[in-house]
């Protein structure tokens, strides 16, 4: 009985890891098509930066990209790239 609760409880998490792991490539290969400028939904030109937040000195940035074109809006956590070891940021 613990066996086939185990087998399922691991059968559940590998799931889990593996859906994670194609969610992010596609969020990975959407963030670049929006580099390009190109919408992955339309994939028409016209895509533009709409919001963009940021938690401070060298946190993750938060981005905003929403398609001229189509309802196609997305969201996207990157890094800052600013350091606060000259207690500036920038």
């Amino acid at each position: 009985m613990n066996f086939y609760l185990l087998f399922f409880l691991l059968l559940v998490i590998v799931g889990l890891v593996i859906s994670y792991i194609f969610f992010m490539r596609e969020k990975r290969s959407n963030l670049k098509a929006i580099e390009q400028g190109i919408c992955p939904k339309c994939h028409q030109e016209g895509m533009e930066l709409v919001d963009q937040r940021s938690t401070g000195c060298g946190g993750p940035k938060m981005l905003t990209f929403e398609c001229q074109h189509c309802d196609y809006i997305n969201t996207f956590h990157v890094n800052g790239g600013a350091s606060c070891s000259s207690g500036r940021c920038g």
